[in-house]
């Protein structure tokens, strides 16, 4: 799916519409001192150390997308979720 890299939408901060930046969302870097990651490496120790089954075959072939849209005039960044495809480009 093509989408453009400049868009107006609704900004909550500005309470108006103004023009927003679009970015694909990328997942940041795990912190490994975390609450969550240390209960999960917890439950990967030792023997039989899979927390869940693994799963044989691929139901899904695609992720969803996320974008991230960020004001021109204040720096407010909300996130829009696209659906499954395989491929988004930013035009």
């Amino acid at each position: 799916m093509r989408f453009p890299k400049k868009v107006m939408a609704y900004c909550p901060r500005c309470n108006a519409h103004t023009e927003h930046t679009v970015s694909i969302y990328h997942q940041g870097k795990r912190r490994e001192l975390s609450e969550g990651q240390r209960r999960y490496n917890r439950k990967l120790k030792g023997y039989g150390s899979s927390p869940k089954p693994k799963q044989k075959r691929f139901a899904k072939i695609n992720k969803k997308v996320a974008l991230v849209l960020t004001c021109s005039k204040c720096g407010y960044k909300l996130h829009k979720t696209l659906g499954r495809m395989k491929k988004v480009e930013l035009v």
